[in-house]
């Protein structure tokens, strides 16, 4: 059998925090157990927001934790083409439609369609999209291509999910729920999702199980917050007949109000408690991690 591929994949447009460190540090010590491989991935798909010197200290921070990853580091930013051609391939299963609206605009709808505190919302919190593929006239829709109005590009939720049928994943962690084992896939939870942007030809969603493909990624240790994300993503792995690497998510770095650590907490980043004197000794202890 070849050696399990895992993966330690931050976007920068930040500073690594304490929750950064305890995946990091879980991918790298079951790499090194099971005598894997463990790679970095850049994930800076927002060029609106990601940074030079936020990359550098992800390297710096990394090295300074003792971790160790292969070379060379994917960039997504380099790779937009790849994302491309997938997209392309769902095009052409004709599960995929246009919107035209901005995400104020998107807001205007639920406004005029309901009460925005009771509108379904998706997993994350964040309210679903409120149009759908049929909610304009064809000759508007049409008009509205050729004009080159196109705000993004979604998955017809319904579509995709009736040409893949139920769909699960094994689950070797635990869910924000308890959830572990053979887990049911719900992607409907999260609606007609975007797939790409007029700005930037990917979404997360999409970008990562390309990644994962084309780097041959086995193995997936991520935070529970994106538990759920995984329905979206075996989903997609489907539809472009990809390999699913097993899943494993692990509990989260909370603040002192019970809330997950951001980018923007100055005090839980790392760079912060290095200059403070913490040793990585002691960060691996912070983030109930057993010393190597």
């Amino acid at each position: 059998m070849s050696p399990p591929v895992f993966r330690f994949a931050p976007s920068p447009n930040g500073y690594l925090h304490l929750g950064h460190a305890l995946s990091a540090l879980l991918n790298a010590d079951i790499a090194r157990e099971t005598k894997g491989h463990l790679l970095l991935r850049i994930e800076d798909i927002d060029i609106a927001r990601c940074r030079p010197q936020f990359e550098q200290a992800i390297f710096d921070d990394l090295a300074w934790l003792g971790i160790e990853w292969e070379k060379p580091v994917r960039r997504q930013s380099e790779h937009f083409n790849a994302y491309r051609d997938a997209l392309s391939r769902l095009q052409a299963m004709d599960v995929v439609y246009a919107t035209f609206e901005s995400r104020r605009e998107a807001a205007r709808m639920i406004d005029a369609q309901g009460d925005e505190s009771t509108w379904p919302r998706d997993p994350d919190g964040a309210p679903l999209y409120p149009g759908g593929r049929d909610a304009m006239p064809d000759a508007e829709r049409r008009a509205r291509l050729q004009a080159g109005e196109v705000d993004a590009l979604r998955l017809d939720m319904a579509a995709a999910v009736a040409r893949t049928g139920a769909l699960r994943w094994r689950e070797a962690g635990v869910g924000p729920s308890g959830e572990s084992g053979v887990v049911d896939a719900r992607p409907q939870a999260w609606g007609d999702v975007i797939l790409a942007r007029k700005d930037v030809p990917t979404s997360y969603h999409l970008s990562v199980v390309v990644d994962d493909a084309l780097q041959g990624v086995t193995q997936v240790v991520r935070g529970q917050d994106l538990f759920w994300s995984t329905s979206v993503h075996r989903l997609l792995q489907t539809l472009l007949d990809l390999p699913q690497p097993d899943y494993r998510h692990h509990r989260l770095v909370l603040d002192a109000d019970g809330r997950k650590l951001s980018k923007s907490t100055q005090a839980t980043a790392l760079r912060a408690v290095r200059a403070d004197g913490v040793t990585p000794e002691q960060i691996r202890k912070m983030v109930g991690i057993p010393p190597r």
